[in-house]
């Protein structure tokens, strides 16, 4: 990704903005995407969690799947429910590959009227909308939205200040939205985002985008945020990067996103399975169920898990990890010096033995070990407005 010439990367429709507002820009799935602006991570991370924050997210995709079909196509497609999820409210869905592997994590909106609006990965993009149309473009129709961008607005002002904006939004609660004017501008919005704070996502026509973009920067609260304090936020709030956290070899019950499959989905449902890759993931799940000292190891090796470093040395993306008897056990996908927590955070994948919260383990850092406790997360709690 770092080795990709300027030449060849795209830009979002607020490219000329933040060179304007003089952030730095690095290659990011693709795009030329802005990692901080002058400010820096932490005056970012920190703002976001205290006020306002603007993130330009129009990386990633946008598409609709329309038709009286389209509930029940897309939940073949993953392990979730589709079919019973309300107008009006939002859910979080994961692609699965035939072995029950993780092609991509995405958030899905029930617009009613047979549409459904879906948000993927921006470096999974194009294969996710190759790959629904392959398996479901017969059902429903698969309609790509290039022609939009997407901003996130996170923090614990973020209500007040777009409602100022957009009276009436403050009515939304948690993974609930619908078509709203902002300024004048039409968007559509929901209430969620990934920094663990209360917030928006907003899709916006490209055309529209700068001019939203400048509106909410001049709100006294607003500040614009980068990949970098993105990414700090996340993992403080104990979310998965696609990529690094997730990918096609790991499972959602490896990865511990059991919760997001609902009952209707699991063993003894009444859509019980018919999702890429069931057998073995019931299976799991299953596996998961038994209590600490009687859980099927065979079936289930190894979980995500959060991790406390219990020295102040922040634990990186790939170090392995050990058992304090040197047997390695897992390694980090995920890791650096939480602003808000300030001290030493991490996630990864662990030997279902050690995935228990209070295990103490270590990681190897530049070839010294680093004690680690394995942790709950989030490591900050979540603040989601749900009424």
């Amino acid at each position: 990704m770092a080795s990709a010439s300027t030449d060849d990367l795209l830009k979002t429709p607020l490219h000329a903005l933040h060179v304007e507002l003089g952030a730095r820009m690095v290659p990011f799935a693709g795009y030329s995407m802005p990692v901080q602006y002058p400010a820096g991570l932490m005056a970012e991370h920190k703002h976001t969690r205290e006020a306002a924050g603007l993130f330009d997210i129009s990386h990633m995709g946008q598409l609709r799947l329309v038709g009286p079909d389209a509930a029940a196509a897309f939940e073949t497609l993953m392990p979730v429910d589709v079919i019973g999820l309300a107008p009006g409210k939002q859910r979080y869905g994961l692609l699965l590959n035939d072995e029950g592997g993780i092609l991509d994590d995405l958030m899905f909106f029930n617009e009613g009227h047979d549409s459904l609006f879906v948000i993927v990965n921006g470096a999974c993009k194009q294969t996710d909308i190759a790959h629904i149309t392959a398996k479901i473009g017969k059902r429903c129709q698969v309609l790509p939205m290039p022609d939009h961008a997407l901003l996130a607005l996170q923090g614990p002002q973020a209500a007040a200040t777009l409602a100022r904006l957009s009276p009436g939004v403050e009515r939304f609660v948690f993974m609930t939205g619908g078509a709203v004017q902002i300024g004048g501008l039409p968007a559509f919005v929901t209430r969620s985002g990934y920094t663990g704070e209360d917030g928006f996502e907003i899709s916006v026509a490209a055309k529209d985008a700068e001019a939203l973009a400048r509106l909410l920067l001049a709100q006294p609260e607003v500040k614009p945020i980068g990949l970098g304090a993105r990414n700090s936020l996340r993992l403080e709030a104990g979310l998965c990067l696609y990529g690094n956290d997730i990918d096609e070899t790991t499972t959602p019950v490896e990865a511990s996103l059991g919760w997001a499959m609902q009952k209707v989905r699991r063993t003894g449902g009444e859509r019980e399975g018919g999702f890429p890759g069931a057998v073995r993931i019931l299976a799991q799940l299953t596996a998961a169920s038994g209590t600490a000292g009687h859980l099927d190891h065979d079936t289930l090796k190894r979980k995500r898990v959060g991790l406390v470093a219990l020295e102040r040395v922040p634990v990186r993306d790939g170090t392995l990890l050990e058992s304090f008897e040197g047997l390695a056990i897992g390694h980090v996908t995920s890791g650096l010096l939480g602003p808000t927590v300030d001290r030493p955070v991490a996630m990864g994948y662990v030997a279902l033995a050690y995935a228990e919260p209070g295990t103490r383990i270590q990681a190897i850092v530049r070839g010294k070990p680093v004690p680690m406790e394995v942790s709950t997360m989030p490591f900050v709690p979540a603040h989601y407005f749900r009424g």
